[in-house]
């Protein structure tokens, strides 16, 4: 049985590609990748972006290109997108060889760790190493298969180098499982060299179907919690450490910014935890005495719903000596007098200390 093909290059069959995916949910469906931002080098400009204007000049593909102007910014862009869109639509995102490409690599990892999808298409070296090493190409002694993009591989939760045309199938069919696993998504990667990118191939016309992936709601876990949240000012902790190493609470001391002078010295930044569980669905019970903690704790035992016992502390109320001390080096050369006392009060500090281990 024959099998219909048309001719395309790999970027071209990965644009046409990806314009006909969708996820669906409750029976509505979404275009899986809403669009495609992109900075253009000698990595990408012949390959994905041909393949780009191509699809807008012809309309055999409805996938729209967005310009960007930093790489890390688009990634971060495409992930505040998928989350707002609630993990059902995403941005792919092209780079250049390079600097260009690994300027998305904090984005994959913020999209990795939160389990938010995002595709990224680094460009890559030539796959042929004919004309290697190539204009900021990593060259690395060890090994000829190693690039920049490699940097990829831990915080992606899919990655793949497409080095024959015959692999672009298999590894789109599994970035797409990947975007659209709740449980499993995050940044997914395909290393794109940039010959083969232009590279001409015989695809089969199925590959370019509209294809559905559905995206499973997830079940009501129906699991009630009680939370004991207590404020213990953690960040005023931080300004503490701040002032007794001679640093002067620089940057830590969380204050609105003053009007008048333009800078971060107005009144004192409220932390409102309670506020913040309340705004999640959670009840929140507010405690101040001993009393009212264990009266809160009977009524979070008899609710059927998610119940925070909130408990304030005083900052400034003493507390036992726990009789150790915290290590945190101070700078031992410094300008500031503030610095210079507190290395003096380190330095005494160190000399008492006991190494047990």
């Amino acid at each position: 049985m024959s099998v219909s093909t048309v001719r395309l290059t790999v970027a071209q069959a990965l644009v046409r590609f990806l314009a006909s995916q969708r996820s669906e949910r409750d029976g509505v469906q979404h275009r899986l990748i809403e669009g495609c931002f992109g900075i253009f080098g000698h990595g990408n400009v012949a390959g994905v972006a041909q393949a780009l204007l191509q699809a807008h000049e012809t309309r055999e593909a409805e996938l729209r290109y967005y310009m960007a102007r930093n790489e890390q910014a688009m990634v971060h862009a495409s992930v505040g997108f998928a989350r707002m869109r609630n993990r059902l639509q995403t941005f792919a995102c092209t780079a250049s060889i390079g600097p260009g490409s690994t300027n998305m690599v904090t984005g994959a990892a913020l999209a990795t760790v939160n389990r938010i999808p995002v595709l990224l298409l680094p460009s890559d070296f030539f796959a042929t190493r004919a004309a290697s090493p190539v204009l900021q190409e990593l060259e690395d002694p060890r090994s000829y298969d190693v690039s920049v993009n490699d940097a990829f591989k831990p915080v992606s939760v899919f990655w793949d180098r497409i080095n024959r045309p015959e692999q672009l199938p298999s590894a789109l069919l599994a970035a797409m499982r990947v975007l659209t696993d709740p449980a499993e998504t995050g940044a997914v990667t395909l290393a794109l060299p940039q010959d083969v990118q232009a590279e001409a191939h015989d695809w089969p016309e199925d590959l370019f179907s509209e294809r559905v992936w559905y995206v499973p709601r997830p079940l009501p876990e129906r699991v009630k919690l009680n939370i004991i949240l207590v404020q213990n000012q953690g960040f005023g902790s931080i300004g503490a450490l701040s002032e007794s190493v001679g640093s002067q609470r620089f940057g830590t001391s969380y204050r609105y910014r003053d009007s008048a002078t333009g800078l971060l010295d107005g009144g004192v930044l409220p932390v409102d935890l309670a506020a913040n569980a309340a705004s999640l669905g959670a009840d929140v019970l507010k405690t101040a005495t001993v009393k009212e903690f264990t009266e809160a704790l009977g009524r979070a035992r008899a609710s059927d719903r998610t119940t925070v016992v909130y408990i304030e502390t005083d900052p400034l109320a003493p507390v036992p000596s726990s009789e150790s001390w915290w290590d945190v080096p101070v700078s031992e050369t410094s300008a500031l007098e503030s610095t210079q006392k507190a290395r003096t009060a380190y330095e005494a500090a160190k000399r008492d200390q006991r190494l047990y281990l």
